[in-house]
């Protein structure tokens, strides 16, 4: 792309950096007299609805957090190609992959800004943000008045671009990512970004760069820190890369405190307990929480069962199901509304409670937030749907039951060879829905649009 003279009314300066899915440059606003660094959308990927509105949804979404700790946001424009673009603080100290390609910093400026790292990806945790892709170019340097302020760019956008694109490869910075991060029905929660946090610190800390491959988790416990380094830091490290979620510090900021109390020669003290979502109901109504109404016979004498309901503050969930399947009432991991509460979701298959597990059983995965996934949209959500080594169908929409629906079809090499999702704004709720589906071998897109016009929401 051949430099620019003017983005919307910004004079661009110079080229900052390019990527696969956007273009940086460092512009100067006449109106405030300060420079700002512009990020536009590459233009092969303009057109591609997820691409698109994900990089919107990540500006709108730095917007909102508006903080000292985040790259701020000023606002966001179009090109006359059609090009999206946002205008965003310029962070003039570099990033910390500059600095650590200068070579390592001393240890105990390397502890102090592991622990600001820290801090601004604690900023995201409150505001129930999870960043996914904590890496040394998304960790940002500005010169402000006092003293230099880190900054936490790019809230994953690269990941989610990547896997809203449908590219084959590994979305994601290997050797950063949380080992969960790889699995499509994963719930991806803050203990993905403490592991990003651990990670970076074994780069600050280490004796050698933290190793990247399928062995990262094993080998990473055996890095060796550099002298100087306070010893229960070790341990903190460890602790934030275990391979397991439930066994790494709950959230950035239980990590910050856990590092601090190390930094200062404290031992590193058990992991915070996650406590589990409340239930929406009292254990002595969990009965209803879920109820199966016996339906009518359908053509050909068929029994057919009548729809399977989850109650939720969002309104009651209703699928209507195919022949011979059966639906469980879940809550939606790693959805929750706005009391903190897992909102409303059902498991769909002639077999619910092995469906996830057996990549040849088909059945579908129904859910409804009113939270964070109603935020994004539609096309925003489907975005943020990673399936490693699937290739992507074009999307298309698809009006069933008073919904607009819009439909991904992932080809997959391995595990389920079909994967179908589809997102759609809940007519008269302020809800979302969305479904993941395994179609039976001979389920094409009618199957698709049947089971999608039996979904309610009220």
């Amino acid at each position: 792309m051949a430099t620019p003279m003017r983005i919307g009314a910004y004079r661009v300066e110079r080229l900052l950096g390019t990527g696969s899915f956007a273009t940086v440059w460092l512009a100067y606003d006449p109106a405030l007299e300060d420079r700002v660094a512009i990020k536009v959308l590459a233009e092969n990927w303009s057109h591609d609805l997820r691409v698109r509105e994900r990089f919107l949804d990540e500006a709108r979404l730095l917007r909102r957090l508006d903080h000292d700790r985040v790259v701020r946001v000023h606002t966001v424009g179009e090109l006359p190609d059609g090009r999206p673009y946002a205008v965003l603080a310029w962070a003039d100290g570099g990033s910390l992959r500059d600095r650590l390609a200068r070579g390592p910093l001393p240890v105990a400026e390397a502890v102090t800004l592991l622990d600001e790292i820290a801090a601004g990806v604690a900023v995201l945790h409150r505001h129930r943000v999870v960043h996914r892709d904590l890496t040394p170019s998304n960790v940002l340097f500005h010169s402000g008045p006092g003293r230099e302020r880190v900054l936490i760019a790019d809230l994953g956008l690269a990941k989610a671009l990547a896997s809203a694109s449908g590219l084959t490869a590994r979305a994601g910075t290997p050797g950063y990512m949380a080992p969960e991060q790889d699995h499509p029905l994963a719930v991806v929660d803050t203990r993905a970004d403490v592991y990003g946090l651990g990670r970076l610190g074994l780069r600050l800390l280490g004796e050698v760069p933290a190793p990247v491959g399928p062995a990262d988790d094993r080998r990473a416990a055996r890095v060796r820190l550099r002298a100087g380094v306070p010893p229960a830091v070790g341990p903190v490290l460890r602790t934030a890369t275990a391979a397991r979620p439930a066994d790494r510090y709950p959230d950035a900021a239980a990590f910050r405190v856990a590092l601090r109390g190390a930094a200062a020669g404290r031992p590193a003290g058990p992991v915070g307990h996650v406590p589990p979502p409340r239930r929406r109901l009292a254990t002595s109504a969990a009965a209803v929480a879920v109820m199966f109404v016996a339906g009518g016979a359908v053509a050909g004498d068929t029994a057919r069962p009548g729809p399977g309901v989850a109650v939720g503050r969002s309104g009651p969930l209703t699928v209507v199901l195919p022949t011979g399947w059966r639906a469980e009432g879940t809550g939606w991991a790693g959805q929750y509304g706005a009391d903190g509460e897992l909102e409303p979701a059902l498991v769909l298959s002639p077999d619910p409670r092995h469906w996830a597990a057996d990549p040849g059983l088909p059945g579908a995965f129904v859910g409804l937030s009113a939270g964070t996934a109603r935020r994004t949209g539609p096309a925003g959500f489907l975005a943020e749907r990673p399936h490693a080594d699937c290739v992507a169908a074009p999307l298309r929409r698809t009006g069933q039951g008073g919904i607009e629906w819009l439909v991904a079809t992932f080809a997959c090499p391995t595990g389920r060879p079909v994967i179908v999702e589809a997102a759609g704004l809940a007519a008269g709720s302020s809800g979302l829905l969305y479904v993941q589906l395994t179609p039976p071998g001979d389920g094409g897109p009618a199957f698709v649009d049947a089971l999608l016009a039996g979904v309610r929401a009220r």
